[in-house]
């Protein structure tokens, strides 16, 4: 989420090159300070770990390949004077909750990048972890990264861990079965769907229990028609959801709800992803997250396109490109240990191990072994990297309040009863003006 009332509140729009992605080398500053040992970059094969006790890690990885794939992160944790118990709570829970539970969280949290963070940090409830930062992370992690993890105030309160692409999700084998082509133009997607659903196939799986997920096909829709700067200006209250170009995007996305599964508010997105994989549903729009619930041997037959083109001015250039991590507690019980866990989640270490069972994301490190990447890896990196703009998610380049109190709620009414738009979008602009105070 972002807000545009601050300096760092531009969402990460950099053009992400493959080089970049990848940066290299690794710097030794800090090291010594925090004692930390680093498995895997020579550099710092001496450096001596020194935490020891007890440390709690609050998750919100609770689907069963994420879930493994955080435990054998923390399984690699080189300091073992040091006993890791990991708090898992039910993702939309812990969305939902996040609020109350920073009044007692655990000593590293995970939460997501941008303004979302900003917002804790600037009310006090985060650690500062510059250290963190200057024990290597620097070196390894490009410059979008770290404006993604910087505080209002300047200093870093966040370790990116991974990140995934937002598009439109389909097995190809389905697709060559039937003799169905990835489409560039909305013609082409509607007509791709109206033969999915001659072949009995729902082309689009929808789930919104949550209420996040609708979010992100509001976000493509509007990206798509009314560009980038608009839409980061509608997230920051700086552009009104009244406006014509807003009614256009409901418009569009009312005339594409026929093709969509019925009913969504009551799914989630495994279950509707479920169709995907069982090829009774065509395509998704969803993030490449989706590939948690493929099975192993199903992986490879998974893959994306963007979002279609709606209108030439703005292209296909944008993508959405949310970015996951971890922050500390303002006052960690085991404060030493949370640093050391910490700098161990920003490295290749923690990464591969999480990314050898979790498939579906793409490790912020520069120094990750990208020959391992999976094709699927491999297409997410070079989609952003050819990205003009990128933005983060509805629910993290908005307001919190207005995210999850209204946006959500509002667009769950409009899948409800489409028809309902324009009072919906009046309360959706009254509200607005009320958190933003514009």
């Amino acid at each position: 989420m972002k807000d545009s009332r601050s300096s760092l509140s531009k969402p990460l729009a950099t053009s992400l090159d493959r080089r970049d992605l990848f940066k290299g080398a690794a710097g030794a500053a800090g090291v010594a300070a925090l004692g930390l040992t680093l498995p895997g970059d020579q550099a710092f094969a001496q450096a001596t770990p020194t935490a020891t006790g007890d440390l709690t890690l609050g998750s919100n990885f609770s689907d069963p390949v994420p879930l493994a794939g955080l435990e054998a992160a923390v399984a690699a944790f080189p300091n073992k004077n040091v006993t890791v118990t990991t708090n898992t709570t039910d993702h939309n829970t812990f969305q939902e909750n996040i609020t109350t539970y920073l009044q007692n969280p655990d000593d590293v949290i995970p939460w997501f990048a941008g303004y979302r963070m900003r917002f804790f940090a600037a009310q006090d409830l985060l650690g500062q972890i510059n250290d963190v930062w200057e024990a290597g992370l620097n070196d390894t992690l490009t410059e979008a990264f770290k404006t993604a993890s910087t505080g209002d105030d300047g200093n870093m309160y966040f370790v990116p861990w991974t990140y995934y692409n937002w598009g439109i999700f389909y097995r190809p084998s389905l697709f060559e079965e039937k003799g169905w082509v990835p489409p560039t133009t909305m013609e082409e997607l509607t007509t791709l769907a109206t033969a999915m659903q001659a072949d009995g196939i729902t082309p689009f799986a929808f789930g919104n229990d949550g209420r996040w997920p609708a979010m992100g096909t509001f976000d493509q829709i509007n990206f798509r028609m009314n560009g980038y700067q608009f839409h980061v200006d509608l997230m920051a209250g700086k552009e009104s959801w009244t406006d014509d170009r807003v009614k256009a995007v409901f418009a569009a996305w009312t005339d594409l709800l026929p093709l969509h599964q019925v009913s969504p508010n009551g799914r989630t997105w495994e279950e509707a992803a479920a169709g995907v994989v069982g090829k009774t549903s065509g395509m998704m729009t969803i993030g490449s997250f989706i590939g948690e619930v493929f099975p192993a041997e199903d992986l490879a037959d998974l893959d994306f396109f963007v979002w279609p083109e709606m209108n030439p001015e703005h292209g296909t250039g944008t993508v959405e490109a949310p970015i996951d991590g971890w922050m500390m507690a303002k006052s960690p019980k085991n404060d030493a240990a949370a640093r050391e866990l910490l700098y161990h989640f920003g490295t290749p270490t923690a990464q591969e191990a999480f990314l050898a069972i979790n498939a579906s994301v793409v490790g912020s490190s520069g120094e990750n072994d990208t020959s391992a990447l999976t094709p699927l890896q491999v297409k997410v990196v070079d989609t952003i990297a050819a990205a003009t703009n990128i933005t983060q998610f509805l629910d993290r380049d908005a307001s919190p309040e207005f995210a999850s109190n209204v946006a959500g709620p509002l667009l769950a009414d409009f899948l409800a009863d489409p028809a309902a738009i324009d009072g919906i979008l009046e309360d959706m602009q009254a509200q607005a003006e009320a958190i933003y105070g514009e």
